[in-house]
């Protein structure tokens, strides 16, 4: 299973060669979109997808401008409905904060999820009646913003972003997971629940081999998910494996993102961001040695045209950033499986 996913990564790392002009040429294959190269405020990029036949339900963004490269992974789970509403309006909320504010800081990051989670929050509220079921939609949301010479990731879920860095003069490559995640798998998160509801002993439950929130959710932080925050929606009509048999005093899962600020050095070689469907199947280290062993990646891309089956039962967004730190020229790569 992982060597089959290992030669799917190296695919796309294949040469396929570069655009000239200010846009390169794309196109679809079957389950394949792709672009060559097209321009973006911080250099080039490329980019891919591979969708399965099932509905999507995670999305992924790269923008550009005055206030540098935005970023994002959206892992949605329930249905697609929250990625989506995170994909069409996270973004834009953070420029909202970024104009006010004047510039990137954690603070200008929070306000933009927070202003997120309060509009899902009211689109499940006003579709209650005829929609009850997106209370129970929910997206965990990566980003990341290079701002200047600063690099923010905020985080809430348990999609990472790992730094490939380079050491010294060896030629090695250190792989540095850079986001914080929230799985009930981790005993520092269960740890933090305990804390947090000291008189609910089943606010994490082992059920089949896997923690769980309320024995519902592996994630404790999410955009969405609202019947796990909010008592007038953990009732009917909605699916009674998600309603809790006692009273809901307080919100058990959080929008709060994990922020973190790191100043990009010359050894910074690339990022890459993925969600957590990747990182089942390999590790930081993996990862980051599968691209530094193809060092010409931002000028490679999947050779149409392609046709991929995958042997295993995972599915993931990926975006990989290549960048030279004089110049902020970046690449990006999607890729979604099932």
């Amino acid at each position: 299973m992982l060597q089959a996913l290992m030669n799917l990564l190296s695919l796309c790392f294949r040469p396929f060669g570069r655009s000239d002009g200010g846009g390169g040429g794309g196109g679809k294959e079957g389950l394949l979109w792709y672009r060559d190269v097209g321009k973006y405020g911080s250099g080039d990029f490329s980019m891919a997808v591979v969708q399965a036949n099932q509905v999507l339900e995670d999305q992924s963004q790269i923008e550009s401008g005055s206030f540098g490269t935005f970023v994002g992974v959206y892992d949605g789970h329930g249905g697609p409905e929250a990625a989506r509403y995170v994909c069409d309006h996270l973004f834009r909320n953070f420029l909202v904060a970024e104009r006010e504010g004047g510039a990137v800081t954690a603070d200008t990051i929070s306000r933009a999820f927070r202003a997120t989670e309060e509009g899902f929050t009211s689109v499940v509220s006003e579709l209650w009646s005829s929609r009850p079921q997106l209370a129970t939609v929910g997206a965990c949301c990566l980003v990341g913003v290079i701002y200047q010479q600063t690099l923010f990731i905020a985080n809430l879920g348990d999609s990472r972003v790992v730094l490939g860095k380079k050491v010294g003069n060896t030629g090695g490559m250190a792989a540095i997971q850079l986001s914080t995640e929230h799985n009930a798998s981790l005993e520092a998160i269960r740890h933090e629940l305990k804390e947090l509801h000291p008189n609910d002993p089943q606010i994490v439950v082992l059920k089949h081999g896997v923690w769980r929130v309320k024995g519902i959710i592996q994630v404790s932080r999410s955009i969405g998910d609202v019947y796990m925050k909010h008592a007038r929606f953990n009732r009917e009509p909605i699916n009674s494996k998600f309603r809790l048999p006692e009273p809901m005093d307080m919100p058990i899962m959080s929008a709060s993102p994990t922020i973190l600020a790191h100043p990009l050095h010359p050894s910074d070689s690339f990022l890459i961001f993925a969600s957590d469907g990747l990182w089942e199947h390999l590790s930081n280290e993996k990862a980051v040695d599968i691209v530094h062993s193809h060092p010409h990646a931002v000028r490679t891309f999947f050779p149409p045209p392609l046709t991929i089956i995958s042997p295993y039962h995972c599915y993931f967004c990926l975006i990989m950033l290549a960048y030279n730190l004089s110049v902020m020229d970046c690449w990006c790569l999607h890729i979604c499986l099932f």
